[in-house]
């Protein structure tokens, strides 16, 4: 994280600099010198430390606003050093992250902007990937996008099938899926499972908004016995979900289970529930993580168009409960280098909050005209 003094710093240079160009050209037109203080409203009479201050507690849009109207304004709002301190402050705030809003640009906490860095909009880069700004761009569908939904309400689209799967499903205090079931007023299921995949796996058909219809595969790495042993004793167990090289005691899967093979090349999409608990233990398991999910959306099993969301989630949601942001859980799982759309969706197994707004983004991208 960028500390505030850097980024008065800098700002302080712009007005500087700012008042000795102003003062340079007052010279030569009446050969008259004028102070290095800003004349006008009270705003522009405020220290820098204070302005910045103000520029804290103000709306992507508002500090916009602010840049047009001076100026001076217009340089300070655009200083990248300034944009860069709000990036690094509000993405572990952000509830969602997806493969096109994720940050394109360097984001490390260093004291200082090198050269390359400084020539990164990074108030583009922030008004493009921040949620508040990114809803309003949503709300607004291009042309090719209308011409899109309109042939594509011209075909008839039978119940979307997703698979999903992932640590989260079975390391957290509350189970996740257990509370989707006994919650009708959140997502009502729609049709019980008809069989099992040898105690792993099992389907269920859930209803969105009452009308709109899909099957979610649940995909566990080992039976219940099995997995409710290894969250007790935290043990790490190889998923019977995959197939691992042979006497090696490495859990970097090389490729599905072909018991699990018509499963994975059935479905529209998958859902990959991450732990998100900052207690969740080493970062070996971010490496298994990714490859799991590489294994599953091979292109050699399927279309690489299919969407994965990703449930960044923690048993519990409470105020002094740390969480790991969902931007990291992208970075950690190395979702920008996948050609396959994806999104990271904040949620708690206990309320279920976030979970919604995850499975609108993946009936959407599933061709499904909500």
């Amino acid at each position: 994280m960028l500390s505030r003094s850097i980024v008065v710093q800098s700002l302080r240079s712009i007005r500087d600099r700012f008042f000795d160009t102003r003062r340079q050209s007052n010279e030569k037109s009446d050969g008259q010198g004028s102070s290095n203080e800003v004349t006008g409203p009270s705003l522009d009479n405020l220290t820098v430390d204070m302005q910045f201050l103000i520029m804290t507690f103000l709306s992507p849009q508002d500090l916009c606003r602010l840049g047009g109207t001076s100026t001076y304004w217009q340089s300070m709002v655009r200083d990248p050093v300034l944009w860069k301190y709000f990036l690094l402050r509000d993405m572990p705030l952000w509830q969602s992250v997806d493969h096109l809003s994720v940050p394109q640009v360097k984001l490390t906490g260093s004291a200082v902007l090198d050269d390359s860095e400084m020539q990164l909009d990074y108030m583009a880069e922030y008004l493009r990937v921040c949620p508040a700004c990114r809803n309003q761009w949503q709300h607004q569908p291009r042309a090719f996008e209308s011409v899109t939904s309109f042939f594509q309400s011209l075909v008839p689209v039978s119940e979307p099938q997703f698979a999903m799967f992932g640590p989260g499903l079975e390391q957290l205090e509350i189970s996740l899926m257990n509370t989707i079931m006994h919650s009708p007023h959140v997502l009502p299921v729609a049709g019980l499972p008809q069989r099992q995949i040898d105690g792993i796996g099992s389907g269920i058909s859930f209803k969105y908004k009452d009308q709109h219809r899909f099957n979610i595969a649940t995909l566990y790495s080992t039976n219940r016995t099995e997995r409710e042993r290894a969250r007790l004793e935290h043990l790490n167990l190889r998923s019977k979900l995959f197939v691992y090289e042979e006497d090696s005691e490495s859990n970097i899967p090389l490729s599905i289970n072909s018991m699990f093979n018509q499963v994975s090349q059935a479905v529209n999409g998958f859902v990959f529930v991450a732990n998100a608990e900052t207690e969740r233990g080493t970062d070996r398991g971010w490496e298994e993580e990714c490859a799991q999910i590489r294994v599953m959306l091979d292109p050699a099993v399927g279309a690489v168009c299919r969407p994965i969301l990703v449930l960044s989630c923690v048993s519990r949601e409470t105020a002094d409960r740390r969480r790991i942001p969902c931007v990291t859980i992208a970075h950690q799982l190395q979702l920008s280098s996948l050609p396959n759309p994806w999104m990271v969706q904040d949620m708690a197994a206990e309320t279920l909050t976030g979970l919604l707004d995850g499975i609108d983004w993946l009936l959407r991208h599933s061709g499904v005209k909500l």
